[in-house]
């Protein structure tokens, strides 16, 4: 029987006022563009089914998932995420964009991995600027723990991959020291991994950037 994990939850509920548009595309597209959450497994391999699955956990407000999925249309792309007012407005985006290969999970990813998503069925895991819990004494609520990640390998095809990025240099040596302890995955760099050329940079980023914060990525690959 799988492990369950319920101590740690991929996200911490931020209050949030959303706009007007991300509130009419929150109402009027959610039943489109998403996943409602369930406690059995997606049907995503159908025969015709040749494309690549990569899911991004948390997209915040979604800039760069959406960019990437519009630039790489032969891949299908599942974010998951909580927060409304990010889910508004990629919907929104999704609609203004007309993109066809991504779709939306409103619910904890730790749920929808153990409950939704099958054994080898997902090519690749993002995570881009999970939440950092600065203080020590929070350390143990981040996302990237040892049985989190032996969630992701379970559910990763061989050879597919883990991307997370941060800006917080705690965090990242962090996620390395956890990816260096399993033995399914191998890095794809000497220690941190150089900026991949497919994603975009986002206003959050930019801001990070602008405060001289350095950014870390980690890529690695499950053998």
């Amino acid at each position: 029987m799988e492990k369950k994990i319920r101590k740690i939850k991929s996200y911490v509920l931020r209050a949030g006022r959303m706009s007007e548009s991300q509130q009419s595309a929150y109402s009027r597209l959610l039943n489109r563009y998403s996943y409602p959450y369930q406690e059995s497994l997606l049907d995503f391999d159908q025969p015709s089914d040749k494309k690549k699955r990569i899911v991004e956990i948390g997209f915040g407000m979604g800039d760069a998932t959406y960019r990437i999925a519009l630039e790489n249309p032969d891949i299908d792309y599942i974010g998951i995420e909580v927060y409304k007012p990010g889910i508004g407005k990629l919907l929104d985006r999704i609609e203004k964009e007309s993109i066809k290969n991504l779709m939306i999970i409103e619910h904890d990813a730790v749920e929808v991995l153990e409950n939704m998503m099958n054994k080898d069925s997902v090519d690749g895991f993002h995570i881009f600027f999970p939440d950092p819990w600065p203080k020590k004494k929070h350390h143990k609520r981040r996302i990237i723990q040892k049985e989190f990640v032996e969630l992701l390998i379970d559910k990763l095809n061989p050879g597919g991959y883990v991307y997370a990025v941060t800006d917080w240099e705690n965090y990242a040596e962090h996620i390395l020291e956890v990816f260096e302890n399993q033995k399914m995955l191998k890095n794809e760099y000497e220690g941190y991994a150089e900026p991949q050329e497919w994603r975009p940079f986002t206003k959050f980023e930019r801001k990070g950037k602008a405060k001289s914060h350095k950014i870390y990525e980690l890529l690695y690959k499950k053998s």
